[in-house]
């Protein structure tokens, strides 16, 4: 049975490293946000606000119809948009995982965000202070966190594959 992996968090946390470890290691469809909104910057000029998500559910629900696990991959900090994934899930019947991916020693938080490289062309990241600005919403359901602060990546996707196998 199909799968749907919500990942959420913010720029830097690790959370895109993480799930694309996961959508290799399960072999499930990969969506990142970014890519798709980026994309649509590109190919058609838009100014994109929530393009990139709407399209995002659409990919998502039509591979999860299909039977195919499925990664998203956003930083998902408000509740509207962590209800659109989970009802994307929901009304196909299949099983969804919330997964927070953070780093809560801001020290380390801030030296990723001001060191990284976008991998996705054009993008431009966010420095710190943007990052530090945006608006989490608090979450209101059941997730899996994970704490990417003072591991490496191997210790923090074994800590996932633990928790998702619980």
């Amino acid at each position: 049975m199909a799968i749907l992996y919500i990942f959420s968090g913010l720029p830097a946390s690790g959370k895109s490293t993480l799930a694309k470890l996961l959508a290799s290691k399960t072999s499930s469809m990969y969506v990142r946000v970014d890519t798709i909104e980026q994309a649509l910057k590109d190919l058609c000029g838009l100014q994109v606000e929530a393009e990139g998500y709407q399209l995002s559910y659409r990919l998502i629900e039509e591979n999860l119809a299909l039977g195919i696990s499925c990664i998203a991959d956003s930083c998902n900090t408000i509740a509207l948009s962590r209800h659109e994934w989970q009802s994307v899930a929901d009304n196909l019947g299949v099983k969804f995982v919330n997964i927070e991916v953070c780093c809560s020693d801001k020290k380390e938080h801030e030296d990723r965000v001001s060191s990284r490289k976008s991998d996705i062309n054009n993008l431009t990241l966010p420095n710190w202070q943007q990052v530090q600005n945006r608006h989490y919403e608090p979450w209101q359901t059941d997730i899996i966190t994970i704490d990417t602060a003072g591991q490496t990546i191997q210790a923090s996707f074994a800590e996932l594959l633990e928790k998702l196998a619980r």
